[in-house]
């Protein structure tokens, strides 16, 4: 299945894309109004006009350094995952998409890096809790969060991944527990951006250990992983041909191929891999 992850909504009712997900919240905090015609997406502790207006929800590490993009290795602001106040506007705004849509995606969910959060709120919080190590404080925490949006979706609930499946990496990073988080998520999806596609064996490094991660070794006669999961390339200016080879990659592995933020180029893939793929016929003169 093929689909699109777009800011604009009349591109999510274009006939090449069997689904469409529509981001109501990215990561600048900007919001839209979650529509009825397609999946609405939240970028949820990804937030620069939070950070900016309450530098307090900012997440920081054991050295009080904050998790805002003009510090190296961070593209945008990290909200700390514990901020009560800010949690409950999210799952308001996830009540509201379910209520357009049955079906929503999460993005941006859980903690910035590995020494994050350090906050008092954090470290007196993993302090009163049950657990002794502070990894698996974080995962109940990210795992607590997700559990209670669940509870406001309807139907199906997919969940963005950072792109490391190296066993152990997504907890360490960002608190995500695959198995636990499996209880409650629909379908896992991995964005794999490039701004080229020039070369695929990274792509299909990354997209068979994802398959290893979440459904064991790979084996093309195997059915899909359970929970399923997806791969999002990234289709701004990209090449056609490059994209469509990127999408061959992809999709030996993953349940569903998306493409981000240019409907243009991704339709245009999409109808010239449909092209290719149907048989001709060949006509001999009589």
């Amino acid at each position: 299945m093929d689909g699109i992850v777009t800011r604009n909504e009349p591109e999510t009712e274009w006939n090449e894309f069997e689904q469409a997900f529509y981001e109501v919240k990215d990561v600048t905090g900007r919001p839209n109004e979650p529509i009825a015609g397609a999946i609405n997406m939240v970028s949820c502790f990804g937030d620069n006009a939070a950070a900016a207006e309450n530098p307090d929800l900012v997440a920081v590490d054991s050295e009080g350094r904050p998790a805002t993009r003009d510090r190296e290795y961070f593209d945008w602001d990290y909200i700390c995952p514990t901020h009560d106040a800010y949690r409950e506007g999210l799952l308001e705004m996830i009540a509201d998409c379910g209520a357009e849509h049955d079906d929503v995606r999460l993005d941006d969910v859980g903690f910035p890096r590995d020494d994050y959060c350090r906050c008092e709120r954090c470290e007196r919080r993993f302090a009163d809790s049950e657990f002794d190590d502070w990894r698996a404080w974080r995962a109940s925490v990210i795992t607590e969060f997700v559990a209670a949006a669940r509870e406001h979706v309807p139907g199906r609930l997919y969940l963005t991944l950072y792109p490391d499946p190296y066993p152990g990496h997504l907890s360490a990073r960002a608190g995500l527990d695959l198995d636990t988080l499996a209880t409650y998520v629909d379908e896992f999806v991995v964005p794999l951006y490039d701004l080229d596609y020039g070369t695929t064996y990274w792509l299909e490094s990354l997209a068979r250990g994802f398959r290893t991660a979440l459904g064991g070794d790979y084996d093309p006669d195997d059915a899909d992983p359970e929970p399923p999961f997806s791969i999002e390339l990234y289709a701004v200016d990209v090449d056609v041909d490059n994209l469509i080879q990127a999408a061959e990659v992809a999709g030996t592995y993953a349940t569903n191929v998306f493409f981000g933020y240019d409907a243009a180029q991704a339709s245009a893939a999409i109808r010239r891999q449909g092209a290719d793929q149907q048989d001709g016929e060949t006509y001999m003169p009589e």
